[in-house]
């Protein structure tokens, strides 16, 4: 049995950021977010190269191999990123994260670069389905610092992978959805400053979409949102 998504997506420039480099898509087939990496410049031309690259998967026929057809696209995004900068050299440096999910009959293609995360919100437990391409997550994984530490770290926002068209190592999974799983796709600008404990109750409290993606944001928003933050939530279900 094929799936589709039932979506939403919201998206804020924070209360620090006078821009918001962060894009999204949120379709039937894929939903995807990037963002613009801090510091660089035109991080907002790279997410917005990225996620056009990618939403043709949603626009156009479905591939025979969705799974092929969504590595092709992220290798056409970074080098889409690199015609740019070749266009234009102002733009040398700018780069984004990604990550995306595209249906692929009754599975789910996933697509990770950089902080932005994929989470599964299963039977009340909230799954973190990526792994931080950050140099504090490396911190984390050789046991130096814990997660809380690493929550609080000064250089928790320095990635060691980005979209930048100089070639990238995406992280490819493919993940069986369940019946009544939701699944979200944020920015740092979320993940960064309110806790996994907050979003689940978020996810455990909102039923409904559109509510739930809100205050999501909402919650970003109070806790300072020194960032841009942005929220995809998707419900699976059958075609």
């Amino acid at each position: 049995m094929s799936v589709i998504l039932r979506t939403v997506a919201v998206s804020d420039r924070g209360k620090a950021r006078e821009n918001n480099e962060d894009a999204v898509h949120a379709g039937s087939r894929l939903v995807a977010v990037a963002d613009g990496v801090g510091g660089g410049p035109s991080g907002e031309v790279a997410s917005a190269i990225v996620i056009k690259a990618l939403a043709a998967l949603d626009t156009e026929p479905e591939p025979p191999a969705p799974a092929e057809a969504l590595r092709e696209a992220v290798d056409a995004a970074d080098r889409g990123i690199r015609e740019a900068i070749e266009a234009d050299p102002s733009l040398e440096g700018m780069g984004t994260t990604l990550t995306a999910i595209l249906t692929d009959g009754d599975q789910l293609d996933l697509v990770h670069v950089g902080d932005s995360r994929a989470y599964a919100w299963r039977d009340g437990e909230l799954i973190q389905l990526t792994r931080d391409d950050t140099y504090v997550q490396g911190l984390v994984d050789k046991g130096v610092i814990s997660p809380a530490e690493a929550r609080s770290h000064p250089q928790r926002a320095l990635v060691t992978q980005a979209v930048h068209g100089a070639g990238i190592r995406p992280t490819f999974a493919t993940v069986t959805p369940r019946e009544g799983d939701r699944y979200l796709l944020c920015s740092d600008g979320l993940s960064d400053y309110v806790a996994d404990e907050a979003i689940a109750q978020t996810l455990r409290e909102q039923p409904e979409l559109a509510d739930c993606a809100q205050q999501l944001v909402q919650l970003a928003l109070a806790a300072g949102a020194p960032d841009n933050v942005s929220v995809i939530l998707a419900d699976v279900q059958p075609s």
